[in-house]
């Protein structure tokens, strides 16, 4: 009987897959902070919201840029992709240690304006911890072709933690220590069954060829050398979505924090498209890098792909939270209590998810080139600028708690515009930009009047619907790709 071939990625198929496992698990994630925001109240949410972020972005760190080389380069020689995950455990184990008593001597959410129980933070941390041990072998299960077994692992990760958090509210419990426990172990089981699903597919081999994965695996120190870009990338990446809920939160403290995530929620579920997107291009781009006609085939389907989604995005995003925000949420998050309505505040964030969203193609392929140090010179520069507006907006300029929320998500929208134009000039592809400028300059028009007239309650937005006008050719880039 003849064995099957292996599965190598695809950038359509492999997106799909993350995709719909992303929104499915964005969708339990939503009804999980409903559970949260109904059975906690307004500043211990805030507590849970700001302990999981917070630890999220010191620990990222830890992940050392690894699992992006493996996800760029795993691809090249599927037998070493087992060894090279246990090789990066060891790496990362060796990594965890003085950041873990970092955190422990320097008690960073002191800076946040708030005093939750020391044992809500230790949960928090060990979460953390989880999910950086998740991203190996996630990403090794990408290269192998087999995004659809990440995509159940993430999938069943938030299935097992709001089965916890609905199950705790049945009970009638109020301890944000105990949904911070039910959040540790659906990671934990997010996690193993990643690693189960890697060590099930991944070829066993004998001893990895490390020069066949890339020159760069051949020695500790050139893999730990050419991960240090995505490395210190990820120590910084974190706050550029992060930053201005932090800043919310010291201005503020915890309560407007909270009401600003609750904003963010249906803009982060958004995020998961280009995040997917992303993630599927990744190894399609680091086959191809070496070859300027195959990448730019690859950034043109990916830029379809974007400008079909883009108009669902924001008109399905804006409808979803008008009807469910009310029922989902306690009127005093929707009616201006604490200065601002979360959905009005959601309508204003959806520009930078647009931005953020079109920056796809040029993103990824600043992260899987030749020159890895040019994308973390892209990620400090938009942190810069997003501090930069954050902290005028909301901290020098914000006198009340509702303009430090609106100031907050005016900052997030315009620090994902200067994300997409920093992508334009530092990928090396204007050329690419500028071919198709008849169909950026409609788009960026368009998406302004969807904006504007969601955010000021106008008609503006009936002159955003031409963007339904590219879902055909987004859908034949996605046809494309399939395999």
């Amino acid at each position: 009987m003849a064995e099957a071939p292996a599965r190598s990625p695809s950038s359509g198929r492999d997106a799909g897959w993350l995709v719909s496992a992303d929104l499915v698990a964005v969708g339990l994630a939503f009804l999980g902070q409903v559970v949260l925001v109904r059975a906690l109240a307004a500043e211990h949410y805030g507590w849970m919201v700001l302990a999981v972020d917070l630890y999220a972005s010191i620990f990222l760190v830890i992940d050392l840029g690894l699992p992006t080389l493996l996800a760029r380069d795993g691809a090249n020689d599927p037998e070493s992709v087992r060894r090279a995950v246990h090789r990066i455990y060891r790496l990362q184990a060796l990594a965890a240690l003085p950041f873990v008593l970092l955190a422990v001597v320097l008690r960073p959410d002191a800076l946040l304006n708030m005093a939750p129980p020391t044992l809500l933070l230790v949960l928090a941390g060990m979460t953390a911890l989880v999910h950086v041990a998740s991203y190996a072998p996630r990403s090794a299960l990408r290269a192998l072709g087999e995004a659809r077994m990440e995509a159940v692992s993430k999938v069943i990760e938030r299935s097992v933690t709001v089965g916890g958090y609905v199950l705790l509210a049945w009970q009638g419990s109020t301890s944000v220590v105990a949904f911070m426990l039910a959040f540790l172990v659906g990671a934990t089981f997010g996690w193993l069954v990643a690693l189960g699903a890697m060590v099930r597919v991944a070829p066993a081999g004998k001893a990895p060829v490390w020069e066949r994965l890339g020159a760069d695996w051949t020695t500790q120190r050139g893999l730990l050398f050419a991960a240090l870009p995505f490395a210190i990338t990820l120590a910084v990446l974190p706050y550029v979505v992060r930053l201005e809920k932090f800043l919310v939160a010291a201005a503020g403290g915890p309560t407007l924090a909270a009401v600003f995530h609750v904003a963010q929620l249906a803009w982060l579920a958004g995020l998961v498209v280009p995040a997917a997107v992303r993630a599927a291009l990744l190894p399609v781009l680091g086959q191809v890098r070496d070859r300027p006609a195959a990448v730019r085939t690859e950034l043109n389907r990916a830029l379809d792909m974007c400008f079909g989604v883009l108009p669902y995005g924001l008109f399905g995003g804006y409808l979803v939270v008008v009807v469910l925000a009310p029922v989902a949420f306690p009127s005093a998050y929707l009616d201006g209590t604490y200065g601002a309505s979360a959905v009005d505040l959601f309508a204003v964030l959806l520009a930078g998810w647009a931005a953020t969203l079109l920056a796809t193609p040029t993103y990824a392929n600043l992260l899987a080139g030749w020159r890895p140090w040019r994308f973390t010179q892209f990620i400090f520069a938009v942190l810069l600028v997003a501090a930069v507006v954050g902290y005028v907006l909301v901290v020098r300029m914000a006198t009340t708690d509702g303009a430090v929320l609106v100031a907050a998500a005016l900052a997030s929208s315009l620090s994902g515009v200067m994300l997409l134009v920093f992508s334009w000039t530092m990928s090396g592809q204007q050329a690419f930009v500028l071919h198709r400028r008849d169909e950026w300059c409609l788009v960026g028009l368009c998406t302004l009047f969807v904006v504007v007239g969601l955010a000021t309650h106008s008609w503006w937005w009936l002159l955003g619907l031409p963007l339904f006008a590219f879902t055909p050719q987004g859908w034949r880039a996605v046809r494309s790709t399939l395999s």
